[in-house]
C-alpha cells in the first residue's frame, strides 16, 4: 500500500509532538484497516475518512479505493489522482476536531 503524508499533515504532527506516539500507531492501524477504522465523512468532506487519536484529536485522511468505487474522487477532485493506484492512503490532516474542520 502506498503511503502519502500532506505537508499539513506533517507540520500538525511536529506542531502536536506530544502525541507522536498515539498518531504513529494510529496511522499504522489504518494502513492495515483503512474502512474499519475510520468514519466517512460528508459535506464538505465527503470522500474523507476521520479517525480519532484521542477524545476529540483526529486524523483525517484518503482512502483512494473507497473514493473511486464511491464515485467521490470527482467532488474531492485530487490533482494527482491519476498518478496513484486505488491502494493509496493520503494522511491529509491532523489535529483537534475544530481545528481539523475548519470550524
Amino acid at each position: 500500500m502506498e503511503t502519502l503524508f500532506e505537508k499539513a499533515f506533517v507540520k500538525a504532527l511536529r506542531k502536536h509532538s506530544g502525541i507522536k506516539n498515539q498518531v504513529e500507531n494510529k496511522v499504522r492501524m489504518i494502513m492495515e484497516h483503512p474502512l474499519a477504522m475510520g468514519e466517512p465523512l460528508k459535506g464538505n468532506f465527503r470522500g474523507f475518512y476521520s479517525c480519532p487519536v484521542k477524545k476529540s484529536f483526529i486524523i483525517i485522511y484518503l482512502y483512494c479505493r473507497a473514493c473511486r468505487t464511491k464515485g467521490d474522487h470527482e467532488i474531492v477532485a485530487c490533482s494527482d489522482c491519476s498518478e496513484h493506484e486505488n491502494e493509496t492512503l493520503k494522511f491529509v490532516l491532523l489535529g483537534p476536531h475544530d481545528e481539523a474542520y475548519g470550524i
